[in-house]
């Protein structure tokens, strides 16, 4: 059977994907801050999260050739990319809960910082001066979002968070890795399988009881975070790199209004212009790593959960 063709672009298309999920990314980060104010843990979040976006990566896999879209050849690989994934989660939803929200997402897009010193480091790739100096903008603009010793945010959230990029830009790594020849429905399925499963089974000693108006937020959550993650790796079929992935950082613009408006934690000076480094940072290194064709389409996805 010959392979189907690849879409033809569309940018439009892909633009307005890449938005749906900075859009979906952010409110689901509000509602399991909601949730994590009134009790929720951890361990909670990430159930919700997975167990609401199953449903969503199972209808996605069977329009896009049912078991054939899953089945992979790297098991090993996958197994490895779904550990890291799981402990940056947990890592993320920690910082969610400590810190504003705002921050925390800025801190989030970190990750490609991260990325680029591993990417030297693990992958030996050679990097130059200028992705170099977009590292070091990237850096300056994480010491304005937490302004070390001001005393304003969590010390320990800031830490956690920024753990939890490091683990981002370990999953791009592995993305790089596995991306070559594994579908993008396979990635997304079987890391949302694996932490539906361990979130469940930790649900015993970490998990707590909600009411059923609670328990729909958070499943609404994961219903967005699915969507997210499809429209995010949908976009790229449509657009280049390049072309969308500035607009993942309209996930920081909603987070810093969501912060504002429903959790009463308005942004300052300095934390916008660190948000605006770190995007800056963010978006010419994908730009430049595209360029030299270093990462596959879907290791450009936007930083999980």
């Amino acid at each position: 059977m010959l392979a189907a063709p690849p879409p033809a672009e569309r940018p439009l298309l892909g633009v307005a994907l890449r938005c749906l999920t900075a859009t979906s990314f952010a409110v689901m980060g509000a509602f399991m801050k909601y949730a994590s104010d009134r009790g929720a843990t951890v361990d909670d979040l990430i159930f919700y999260r997975s167990v609401g976006a199953l449903p969503v990566v199972v209808g996605w896999a069977l329009l896009h050739g049912g078991a054939a879209a899953v089945r992979t050849r790297q098991p090993l690989k996958h197994l490895t990319r779904c550990c890291i994934g799981l402990v940056s989660m947990v890592a993320a939803f920690g910082a969610l809960a400590l810190l504003p929200i705002a921050t925390a997402v800025s801190l989030s897009y970190s990750s490609a910082i991260s990325a680029t010193v591993l990417s030297a480091l693990v992958l030996r790739e050679e990097v130059g001066s200028r992705r170099w100096i977009a590292v070091v903008v990237g850096f300056l603009g994480v010491l304005l979002v937490t302004r070390p010793g001001g005393g304003h945010v969590s010390t320990f959230g800031v830490i956690i968070a920024l753990f939890a990029s490091l683990g981002q830009a370990a999953v791009a790594i592995t993305l790089r890795q596995i991306g070559k020849t594994e579908s993008p429905s396979a990635i997304v399925f079987w890391f949302t399988l694996f932490t539906t499963a361990a979130a469940a089974a930790a649900l015993p000693w970490l998990g707590v009881r909600h009411g059923p108006g609670l328990t729909m937020i958070l499943l609404s959550g994961g219903v967005l975070g699915g969507i997210g993650q499809l429209a995010s790796t949908a976009s790229v079929r449509f657009a280049p790199v390049a072309v969308v992935v500035p607009f993942d950082y309209l996930q920081i613009i909603w987070a810093t209004l969501i912060g504002w408006f429903l959790f009463a934690t308005p942004p300052t000076a300095t934390m916008l212009a660190g948000a605006a480094l770190i995007a800056a940072s963010g978006i010419y290194t994908a730009y430049r790593e595209r360029q030299r064709g270093l990462i596959p389409a879907e290791a450009a996805m936007v930083p999980e959960p």
